[in-house]
């Protein structure tokens, strides 16, 4: 295996990271800032509130985008078994 192909591999690791992480990331991101700002706004400073929303936005986060990050998951592991032939000789 070269340099080359090993980066190029490896960038493509990383991608499917961002593209795995980044939906459930930006929704608790999103209900994160909403909350604080709710909670900054009426004064109530539980932490519990928070948790429990965030909780609530990722669980449901997963039940929408699920089925097509599983999906892109595992035709990147297929793809990489198939061309580990390719990448080994």
């Amino acid at each position: 295996m070269t340099p080359e192909t090993a980066l190029t591999e490896i960038a493509r690791g990383l991608e499917m990271a961002l593209l795995l992480g980044g939906p459930p990331l930006l929704t608790v991101l999103g209900v994160g800032v909403v909350v604080g700002v709710v909670q900054a706004a009426t004064q109530i400073q539980e932490q519990t509130i928070g948790f429990v929303m965030k909780a609530i936005a990722l669980v449901g986060a997963f039940a929408l985008a699920g089925h097509f990050l599983l999906g892109r998951l595992v035709s990147f592991t297929i793809d990489l078994f198939q061309r580990i032939p390719q990448l080994v000789g």
